[in-house]
């Protein structure tokens, strides 16, 4: 692996995470919107389902190329061409009506993220001292989650009060947050003279049987929270018979749960995030829908929500820190990638999985179902990760380190 060497760039680390945070909450925002708009225009569940595939499948398909385009290319490069290539396209959601050109549009977005994402994670580790990775992630993560959390109220709001075009023009203005980044920034990853060397990093996640069975682990969690994201609707509204109003709250405190457990696991030591550790976190994210199915109020959730929620901002720090510590630094895009495909993968899986599930079953054991399947996947990883790592070699020996990040 490779971090900085020299003076940490903990300006780099805010204004990354400030970008995160505006970027994220365009993202949301023009997703809410864009949902809102083809459910007012009665296109229906049909419409509404090919928005939020276009919006995730290919952050699975195309994320192998981001990795790689992340590796071998300019990081200001691609942030400043990706930043205007999404503004645009946002640009032209704002004037279209039609549900094909809007989910064709939507796909096109998120085939921007599936560069932007790995590039913007693989930056990350140049910043700061290993040491202090876990506190950078954390910030980091913070800032996409207070995005997620001010967007759909937002949008909410907007939406009533001017109608879509507003909402979908500030998304626009919002990638502009990535052309200023990719100026601003000084840290910089495989300008010309490294992506040689970039590209002569044979990587794939799937040779490090740790992180393979990690990433497996934490798939087949994701894959149960996604569907658990269309069966609380029912859940909560029908088998609990909540207003929309205590829907709204139980809805908001998984990201709230998430906001605490970024702050809160960004400040585990270095030495304390491991593979095992992960699974760990893993797990505890899966308990508290082992617990809803024994809640009879709504209001219960909330509780439960939260600390679910605050386990999965644990995750996404772990996630952060392991694979950088795991991957060559040259290869930190393509590493990120992959661990993107799986996990979007696995959430695709979720939803459309969803549907089916909770016109036949009682939606408070699918909940459970879903809690419980995770759990025994992370319980059963955890003798497959002793048993690679008696085997394995250390990727973060002499022989792999890169050098420090190139400043502008």
């Amino acid at each position: 692996m490779s971090f900085t060497t020299g003076d940490e760039r903990w300006a780099d680390v805010y204004l990354l995470s400030i970008t995160r945070a505006v970027s994220v909450c365009g993202d949301f925002l023009a997703a809410t919107t864009l949902a809102l708009v083809l459910q007012q225009a009665g296109h229906g569940g049909l419409a509404v389902s090919g928005l939020m595939v276009a919006a995730s499948l290919p952050l699975a398909l195309v994320a192998p190329l981001g990795g790689r385009i992340a590796d071998r290319a300019d990081s200001r490069v691609v942030l400043v061409a990706a930043g205007v290539f999404q503004g645009l396209i946002c640009l032209a959601l704002a004037f279209v009506h039609h549900p094909v050109a809007i989910i064709g549009l939507v796909a096109l977005l998120a085939c921007g993220l599936a560069v932007t994402q790995p590039t913007i994670a693989a930056l990350v580790p140049q910043m700061v001292r290993p040491e202090n990775l876990a506190r950078a992630s954390g910030l980091n993560q913070t800032a996409g989650v207070i995005g997620m959390l001010i967007a759909p109220a937002l949008a909410g709001f907007l939406v009533g009060q001017t109608g879509p075009r507003l909402p979908l023009l500030l998304d626009a203005a919002t990638y502009l947050a990535l052309v200023v980044a990719g100026f601003a920034i000084r840290t910089r990853r495989t300008p010309p003279a490294a992506a040689e060397a970039a590209a002569n990093v044979r990587y794939r996640v799937w040779d490090d049987r740790t992180l393979t069975v990690m990433v497996v682990a934490l798939a087949a969690v994701v894959a149960g929270v996604s569907a658990v994201n269309v069966v609380d609707v029912f859940f909560i509204r029908d088998t609990l018979a909540a207003s929309t109003t205590v829907f709204g709250l139980v809805a908001a405190a998984w990201p709230v749960g998430m906001l605490i457990g970024s702050i809160a696991f960004g400040r585990v030591p270095r030495h304390r995030i491991t593979v095992p550790a992960a699974l760990v976190v893993v797990a505890g994210s899966c308990a508290p829908l082992i617990g809803s199915a024994v809640v009879g109020n709504a209001l219960w959730l909330i509780p439960l929500w939260i600390v679910g929620g605050a386990f999965n901002g644990g995750i996404n720090v772990f996630v952060m820190v392991i694979v950088a510590g795991r991957a060559p630094a040259a290869a930190h895009g393509r590493a990120f990638a992959m661990v993107s495909a799986a996990i979007q993968g696995a959430a695709l899986i979720g939803l459309l999985a969803a549907g089916p599930l909770v016109e036949q079953f009682d939606p408070r054991w699918l909940l459970a179902a879903a809690g419980g399947l995770g759990l025994l996947a992370a319980l059963a990883a955890m003798p497959l990760v002793r048993r690679a790592k008696a085997t394995e070699v250390e990727v973060d020996s002499p022989k792999t380190r890169r050098g420090a990040p190139v400043a502008a």
